[in-house]
């Protein structure tokens, strides 16, 4: 006999007054955010894709820019990709934003650029898994349809005891089915919500602050001291290492040479310093071999031609140490790069998918977090002299 589990053990009065404990401590305290002023469904589609593997504080103002430049779905279909990556410059992950704009011409071509209203349709669209359709659906258009993301998992599994795999997308099943039996079918935006924001403020993955906690006294992990032992989550794979070396490649004219990535894969189209891979050895030996002094100028010293070679294919004259290493981790891979300084012996034909630039125009182009960085690193090193 298949052992009942506990939301099947609430019968209908329960879950009224959880519903009604729940969705009142929510009107007290939902947070003032920008995307809750109404309940404009792409609004909310936008936000909710931001605040994927992102804290709240970072999206809002890029909400806010993003609402400004795209005010409109029709805006967002047709708006150039230059410009479009620009408004996700820093938040990372960039395959998210392409997807917005891939699904808003969906919803152009395809609903008369209206956002769909059925969880059907809503899931058709390019970007837009359960969670996000879940999401939209229940704060949009009022249907009783969970938005189950990490959050909710960790609330839910504390409140039944669920003991399933949370990295598992088996388990996703169960916290479905809890979901649907305790959901406020009156206010399913408001109830996904709340467990949205009790997920993030007090109900936290370590040191729990149960004493705050408007359902305290449902909880079944609170009632046996077990809250800590959830969720129940095997540990995630480390990102593959990845090494390479980087150029600041300046000309007489205080302008750097800048390269796009190629059209398809990871920054796709985007700018950055010349980059070339090499293995780890190489990669130490660098770092130990060339390894910088604190107070030398950009370009006190120089290294002789054939002692420093790393882009062999630019004529380029390189400073004799490196400017320090930055690291950037993606979901899957982590980045080492290390950063040297050259000066063009003379001007080089700028290559397809190249140009020159002053570090003040750098604006002007879309840089990944990596690239944004090693400018950082740079911009340190010139602080210790001129160059």
């Amino acid at each position: 006999m298949t052992k009942e589990k506990i939301w099947e053990q609430w019968d209908k009065k329960k879950k009224e007054q959880f519903q009604q404990t729940f969705i009142e401590w929510y009107e007290r305290e939902k947070r003032n955010l920008p995307w809750r002023v109404n309940q404009d469904p792409y609004r909310i589609w936008i936000s909710e894709i931001m605040l994927q593997q992102t804290r709240v504080e970072t999206v809002i103002d890029y909400f806010y820019r993003f609402m400004e430049w795209f005010p409109t779905i029709e805006d967002l279909a047709n708006a150039a990709e230059d410009k479009l990556l620009k408004s996700w410059e820093g938040l990372g992950y960039y395959s998210r934003v392409r997807n917005i704009q891939a699904a808003a011409k969906q919803i152009i071509e395809e609903h008369d650029g209206k956002m769909p209203d059925t969880i059907e349709e809503i899931s058709k669209l390019k970007g837009i898994g359960p969670y996000t359709a879940g999401a939209i659906g229940s704060i949009a258009f009022g249907l009783p349809e969970p938005a189950i993301d990490g959050n909710v998992m960790r609330v839910v599994s504390r409140l039944f005891c669920i003991e399933e795999d949370i990295a598992k997308t088996s388990s996703r099943k169960i916290f479905d089915e809890a979901m649907r039996a305790i959901i406020d079918e009156q206010h399913p935006g408001e109830f996904n919500q709340a467990l949205m924001d009790l997920g993030s403020r007090i109900c936290k993955p370590t040191s729990p602050k149960c004493e705050e906690c408007p359902i305290q006294t449902y909880c079944s992990a609170f009632s046996k001291g077990i809250q800590t032992d959830f969720p129940v989550k095997s540990k995630k794979a480390k990102p593959k290492n990845v090494y390479y070396l980087a150029g600041a490649i300046e000309n007489d004219d205080g302008e750097f040479y800048l390269k796009q990535r190629e059209k398809t894969g990871l920054l796709a189209n985007m700018w950055t310093f010349p980059l070339i891979e090499v293995s780890e050895f190489e990669y130490q030996t660098y770092k130990k071999q060339w390894e910088k002094e604190a107070e030398m100028t950009l370009f006190d010293s120089v290294a002789e031609d054939e002692e420093l070679t790393i882009f062999p294919e630019y004529p380029v004259i390189w400073q004799k140490r490196h400017l320090g290493e930055v690291t950037h981790i993606f979901s899957h891979l982590k980045w080492h790069i290390l950063l040297f300084y050259g000066r063009s012996k003379k001007e080089f034909t700028t290559e397809n998918r190249s140009q020159w630039l002053v570090q003040s125009d750098f604006n002007s182009l879309v840089f990944p977090k990596p690239q944004m960085k090693l400018v950082e690193q740079l911009k340190k090193n010139e602080t210790h002299g001129n160059h």
